[in-house]
């Protein structure tokens, strides 16, 4: 099983942003302990993801972090990023694997213990579980029980990560339950400065035990 540390797991959102202010968040937020880094792009054509991605892996690259490319196989492959996360509509985790190869990271979104079981079973390396909260993206989102996240947890032998809508100053809720990090989006993206807010984030999530 390849070794993953997401316990900080950053999710973009380049809503809003130039190019330089988003590639200068993302600088900060990994200069500042995010763990792991995907890349999420819903609006862009592929040529622009291709060339966003290129740009941002060389900064992930500086500061040794993996970098995932949400939903497209195709683009990951592109520009040769570490891995690739797929959600429930998305291109099934076998095919996804097939595709990465068995070096590469596959990370799924689960909701319930059958899709994370399906998920592992099909070879995905980490899941993403939730929304935990209401969140502020584009993504369309199903609240998930603090209860299901621990039962998935307890299920599969994969990390597992809570998200939607976290930040330090609730997450709280995740005491106790054997989750390997969390990810965030808006907690960093929006933050009025991103480095201090990683390290406060890294800081909560230590002190939680997580």
């Amino acid at each position: 099983m390849k070794k993953l540390n997401t316990k900080l797991y950053f999710i973009t959102d380049s809503t809003g942003f130039s190019e330089d202010e988003f590639l200068l968040r993302v600088e900060q937020a990994l200069a500042g302990g995010a763990t792991l880094l995907q890349l999420r792009e819903k609006e862009k054509t592929t040529r622009e993801y291709i060339k966003l991605a290129e740009k941002v892996h060389v900064i992930a690259k500086k500061y040794h972090v993996p970098l995932i490319i949400d939903d497209r196989v195709d683009v990951a492959l592109a520009m040769g990023a570490e891995g690739v996360h797929v959600g429930q509509s998305d291109m099934p985790v076998w095919l996804a694997r097939k595709l990465m190869g068995k070096d590469k990271i596959v990370g799924a979104t689960a909701k319930t213990v059958e899709q994370a079981k399906e998920a592992y079973e099909q070879g995905a390396d980490y899941l993403g579980v939730g929304a935990i909260y209401p969140t502020t993206t584009k993504v369309k989102t199903v609240l998930t029980s603090t209860d299901t996240l621990n039962n998935i947890c307890h299920s599969v032998p994969i990390p597992a990560n809570a998200i939607g809508g976290l930040n330090k100053d609730n997450i709280d809720i995740l005491k106790g339950i054997p989750i390997a990090g969390i990810c965030v989006v808006s907690a960093i993206m929006k933050a009025e400065n991103v480095r201090h807010e990683t390290e406060t984030l890294l800081a909560k999530i230590k002190e939680l035990g997580i």
